[in-house]
């Protein structure tokens, strides 16, 4: 009874840090809304404004729907995707005597999908659509996801509460005596894995209660994942697959179609095309050959709803009768799309979906899981007997932003409890096929006790010959050897949101490129299309970078080769050359969120062939992961550098709590 104690006790903890995180973001975003001006709205990707409002109909889904068109900013990236609020608005522009205002519309709405500068809203039925189509200067922003956190909050009642096989999965996940079951067989052999590979998938046919594939950078963990999903196909009818963002469950979902297997995806796609949108529930209804019936039933309802005739006493008879009909069209249409269906995709708050009530399924795939709060995970687990998690517990964290939260432990996901409890549970996959060795072996060392190796036809990547496929540009020695305060290579605040910059690195970051680019030479970047990320943790400076790399004449050819984005904007891609500018640049050592190593370690492990770091090493190394990565490339610039690190490090060191201040 004390170990079922436990697990409850510990997640109601979690349900009050959860409402903590609650709080702190409503209130952030209350403030926000208060006092940022629309146009840095529109700048952050929060807002679309001025808009045109386009037609409204009535979906497949029988929701009121009302397209809007962006008109101006299109170069700017956007947060708008399936499934998050928003909120009309309307501008009225100042008057000499007045200042502007913003006035709300009364109805909420949800991003049915984004296509470019178009997008589908989702609106009440009973919205004033013709108000929002006669109004001026009218625009639309994210509002504040009150519906995520109702349905994490009831997913966590719902463990406290739970028996049978969700109280028995809870105390598991909680208890390191009670240990998770597992079928005995023979191996299985898959000629197109490699052995950890292979492993892992047959350790996920294995577990009866639970399985973790663990992996690193480039090591493959999607295929493994799809040939885990296979397999289990194999012995069950249907599966369930979820991940934290749309865009992961857009990519596994596509790679499942891909190799033959019947995908319904609850929710649209983050990229809308017409290979993404076939395996949406929305297209394959409407495509239905009962469809057109079903529509011009509700039509019918609608026209009957809208004409009604005071005393007409069949009314309500012809109406029901409708209904009934529609009902019935509705739910066969349903059971036949989830019937043939073998895999069901979500996103873990998708997983509450209407759609799949009363759905139960054998085993939930968890994709990306190190980036989901727990409370998320239990959206899908209330529908399963088993589950198998894939991520990277080295890689990016869930997003938290009450710091007092993430202290008591919000940030600790499922999959890293998991770990800790039962490690038996967990396959690491240990060759990778992205990174030349140099730049892997680091990240190995560090984050993965040295187990993880490069495939032969990666290890000696490199784009020129000689080159060393590490370089970190110290500009302390810039600010040191410079009489003029102006070439201070010092971090700086900016804006009203006290964004980080460090201008005279970003310019150097661009000068640093181009003469990479020199040597590497035009014609040869064009005909191979080498490709470059420019990484940098905060975003004031990937904005600054941005602006700065369009204004220079000299890399215009190459545009569609260079990306520059956070380092959360690069989770899951890779490039051939990978530039990361730190910014951080103070005499007191002060690092703040780079003390988060996951992020440096995804930040590295983009790069193929070549890795270029710009930071202040005098702030930087007084912390000793920053300090150990010098040293290393130190010694690889130096050729006789030894193989293995020093000062190694426990599993997946998180973050240092030190301040970094002198050591």
């Amino acid at each position: 009874m004390g170990n079922n104690a436990n697990a409850i006790q510990m997640l109601q903890q979690q349900r009050l840090l959860l409402q903590l995180e609650y709080e702190t973001e409503k209130e952030a975003y209350r403030q926000q809304t208060e006092s940022i001006g629309i146009g840095r709205k529109v700048k952050r990707g929060d807002a679309w404004w001025p808009l045109r409002v386009g037609k409204s109909y009535y979906n497949s889904l029988n929701q009121l729907a009302v397209e809007v068109y962006r008109t101006t900013d299109n170069d700017i990236e956007h947060n708008f995707e399936f499934g998050r609020p928003v909120m009309f608005f309307a501008h009225d522009n100042a008057s000499d005597t007045k200042a502007p205002t913003i006035r709300y519309f009364r109805f909420a709405g949800v991003v049915s999908y984004v296509d470019g500068d178009r997008m589908v809203v989702t609106v009440p039925d009973n919205a004033p659509l013709i108000d929002l189509q006669g109004t001026e200067n009218v625009g639309v922003q994210l509002s504040f996801d009150e519906t995520s956190y109702r349905l994490m909050m009831e997913a966590l009642d719902r463990a406290i509460r739970g028996k049978g096989r969700m109280g028995y999965l809870r105390d598991l996940f909680y208890n390191k005596n009670v240990k998770p079951e597992t079928f005995t067989f023979q191996p299985m052999h898959f000629p197109y894995l490699n052995r950890t590979q292979e492993q892992a998938v047959n350790e996920v046919l294995r577990a009866k209660d639970v399985a973790i594939v663990h992996g690193p950078p480039g090591t493959g963990k999607t295929t493994t994942l799809v040939e885990a999903i296979r397999e289990t196909l194999m012995r069950e009818s249907q599966v369930l697959v979820c991940a934290q963002s749309n865009m992961a469950v857009d990519w596994i979902s596509e790679k499942l179609v891909d190799r033959g297997i019947n995908v319904l995806r609850i929710g649209n796609p983050t990229r809308v095309n017409d290979k993404m949108l076939s395996f949406t529930y929305e297209r394959r209804f409407e495509g239905h050959p009962d469809y057109p019936q079903l529509w011009a039933l509700r039509k019918a309802i609608r026209d009957l709803r809208s004409h009604r005739k005071r005393g007409d006493e069949k009314y309500h008879q012809n109406l029901e009768s409708l209904k009934s009909r529609a009902t019935e069209l509705e739910i066969r249409i349903n059971s036949e799309l989830f019937g043939e269906a073998r895999v069901i995709a979500s996103t873990l708050v998708g997983a509450a979906n209407r759609l799949l009530g009363g759905q139960k399924y054998a085993t939930l795939f968890i994709d990306e899981a190190a980036q989901a709060l727990e409370a998320a995970c239990w959206i899908p687990l209330r529908r399963v007997s088993r589950v198998v998690l894939a991520g990277d517990h080295c890689q990016l964290p869930p997003t938290v932003k009450s710091i007092a939260a993430l202290k008591a432990g919000l940030g600790k996901t499922l999959m890293e409890r998991i770990v800790e409890t039962h490690p038996e549970t967990v396959t690491l996959l240990k060759i990778q096929y992205r990174m030349n060795d140099d730049i892997m072996r680091f990240s190995s060392n560090y984050f993965y006790n040295g187990q993880v190796e490069s495939a032969p036809e990666v290890r000696f990547r490199g784009i020129l010959d000689l080159d060393t496929p590490m370089t970190w540009i110290d500009t302390s020695e810039f600010s040191e050897n410079s009489e003029d305060s102006e070439l201070s290579f010092k971090e700086e605040f900016v804006g009203e949101s006290f964004g980080r910059i460090n201008t005279n690195e970003a310019m150097l970051t661009l000068h640093v490129l181009q003469n990479y680019f020199s040597k590497i030479g035009r014609q040869r970047l064009l005909d191979e299309r080498i490709d470059v990320g420019i990484i940098s943790p905060y975003r004031a400076q990937v904005q600054l970078l941005r602006r700065m790399l369009m204004k220079r004449e000299y890399f215009k050819p190459f545009r569609r080769l260079i990306s520059v984005n956070t380092v959360d904007g690069f989770q899951g891609q890779e490039r051939d050359v990978i530039v990361i500018s730190l910014v951080r640049s103070n005499d007191e050592g002060q690092i703040g969120f780079l003390r988060d190593l996951r992020r440096m370690n995804v930040a590295i492990t983009r790069a193929r062939m070549k890795v270029i770091i710009l930071g202040d090493r005098q702030t930087l190394t007084r912390h000793p992961f920053y300090r150990q990565l010098w040293k290393y490339i130190t010694q690889l610039n130096h050729t006789n550098y030894e193989d293995n690190l020093t000062d190694s490090t426990d599993d997946c060191p998180n973050s240092d709590e030190s301040d970094g201040t002198a050591v």
